[in-house]
């Protein structure tokens, strides 16, 4: 099956995320792994908004994190859970912006190009912690609460939401 994705570069957000959404769970109709879907995921996000970077980063331990499907640039293979954006966001269970990757104390840089990055936390139907969704950006300032919005709306599949 070949899919096409969507650029929404310049399109609001609210309506952007609302199509990549869409999209996603069309593409994902009948599919019950979490693996296939962090793929698709990464890779729809990705070439729609055109990010520096876009994947995720997978619970494999108590404190660890181990980076999962992405698409960009080779990303920090482990991340320890409490430490840089995405480590921060796993121990804290919640959605990390950061206007400036500069100015965010521990910010641990796998991409110098980064300028800014959101991480959002994943849970599977029992309420774990299963992942983070990490984006980084080459521009300052790029996520907001709409970019939080959005994404953790996408997020919710893992919670079974559209899943199938």
């Amino acid at each position: 099956m070949a899919e096409v994705v969507l650029d929404v570069r310049h399109q609001p957000k609210d309506r952007a995320y609302a199509q990549l959404h869409t999209q996603i769970l069309l593409v994902l109709a009948g599919i019950d792994d979490d693996v296939a879907a962090m793929s698709t995921m990464s890779s729809i996000l990705h070439y729609g908004f055109r990010h520096l970077w876009t994947g995720f980063y997978r619970v494999v331990g108590p404190q660890l994190l181990r980076v999962g499907p992405y698409q960009g640039t080779v990303g920090c293979l482990e991340i320890t859970i409490g430490k840089g954006v995405c480590g921060t966001a796993a121990a804290e269970r919640r959605t990390v912006i950061v206007p400036d990757v500069e100015r965010f104390p521990g910010h641990i840089a796998c991409d110098a190009r980064s300028k800014s990055e959101i991480v959002v936390p994943v849970f599977d139907r029992s309420g774990d912690l299963i992942a983070v969704l990490d984006i980084d950006s080459e521009r300052r300032a790029t996520f907001d609460e709409q970019d939080a919005a959005g994404l953790e709306r996408i997020m919710r599949w893992f919670l079974g939401e559209g899943r199938g």
